[in-house]
């Protein structure tokens, strides 16, 4: 109990923290990354248009961020790289598409949000395809 209530840092506990939240924050992203992806054909025309570049490339674009990249964090391969499109993804989602609303629509991409500055800040931690490499 005395070790439950320790404030001392554990390399070990951070780097299993660090795991789960890769794996988890990949997880709920991939899923919405492929149930967009599944969705293209009749998403493409409707989809928000943020870059001003179209409908088509801004979906491809979120299909990149939320499915291939978070395959990556769940890996740990490429892991700070990989943060960067969702960063910008999950921003256009708070910031524009839910207009900074974050205790009301946007709560769910504001989680999103942190947990991505999160890792890029932290790294990926040593259980981690990264570190197996010696990135």
């Amino acid at each position: 109990m005395s070790k439950f209530l320790s404030t001392k840092y554990s390399n070990a506990g951070f780097n299993f923290g660090m795991l789960v939240l890769r794996v988890v924050l990949g997880v709920l992203l991939a899923s919405h990354g492929y149930s967009k992806l599944i969705a293209f054909n009749s998403l493409r025309f409707k989809f928000m248009n943020f870059l001003h570049m179209g409908s088509t490339l801004s979906l491809a674009l979120v299909i990149f961020a939320e499915l291939f990249c978070s395959i990556f964090l769940i890996l740990g391969l490429f892991t700070r790289f990989a943060c960067i499109p969702i960063l910008i993804a999950m921003g256009v989602v708070v910031f524009v598409a839910t207009h900074g609303q974050i205790l009301g629509p946007g709560e769910r991409g504001a989680i999103y949000l942190a947990a991505t500055i999160t890792i890029l800040f932290c790294g990926p931690g040593k259980i981690s395809v990264d570190a197996m490499i010696g990135k």
